[in-house]
């Protein structure tokens, strides 16, 4: 009876160490860096013209469409990213882990702007919406959209570094 007791004892005492919780570490990531890997120009339906050129990265994995600009701290002006999708779809972007606010710019499979969210708020998990069966994205900073007064129908060419 009293090695049993005993037994018993030693268990429950285990068992509570055992649940101790660990003290949590902080688990730091490198910082994420743009890397070109193409060049994108918009132009003006009406007249045909230039309207702004950008550095691209090119999201085409699932990964890369996943995590877009996640965990980004800043965008130069001239940088974009753009998203290379497989089909024609509508697609609906968020912005959870994204610290930019930023323009999202949807465009139709002959890069031409269908529609765009401008100003889109860091850190909203609600979607935004393509509104119509799409094949690219172009993600630029938020304000650039109406800077250079884009409408739907300016068209866009880029190509791969």
């Amino acid at each position: 009876m009293k090695i049993t007791a005993t037994l018993l004892t030693l268990i429950t005492l285990c068992l509570f160490l055992s649940c101790k919780e660990e003290a949590k570490q902080a688990i730091e990531t490198p910082a994420i860096t743009f890397k070109k890997e193409g060049e994108l120009t918009i132009y003006k339906a009406k007249t045909d013209s230039i309207i702004a050129s950008f550095d691209i990265e090119i999201a085409e994995t699932d990964y890369e469409t996943e995590t877009g600009l996640m965990y980004r701290k800043s965008m130069k002006a001239n940088h974009g990213m753009l998203f290379v999708f497989p089909d024609v779809a509508l697609h609906s972007f968020y912005m959870k882990n994204t610290e930019i606010p930023l323009d999202i710019i949807y465009l139709t499979e002959n890069l031409k702007i269908a529609s765009f969210q401008e100003n889109a708020i860091p850190f909203n998990e609600s979607g935004l919406s393509s509104q119509v069966p799409i094949k690219y994205v172009l993600e630029i900073n938020a304000g650039l959209a109406e800077k250079y007064l884009l409408e739907v129908k300016d068209s866009v060419v880029y190509k791969k570094l």
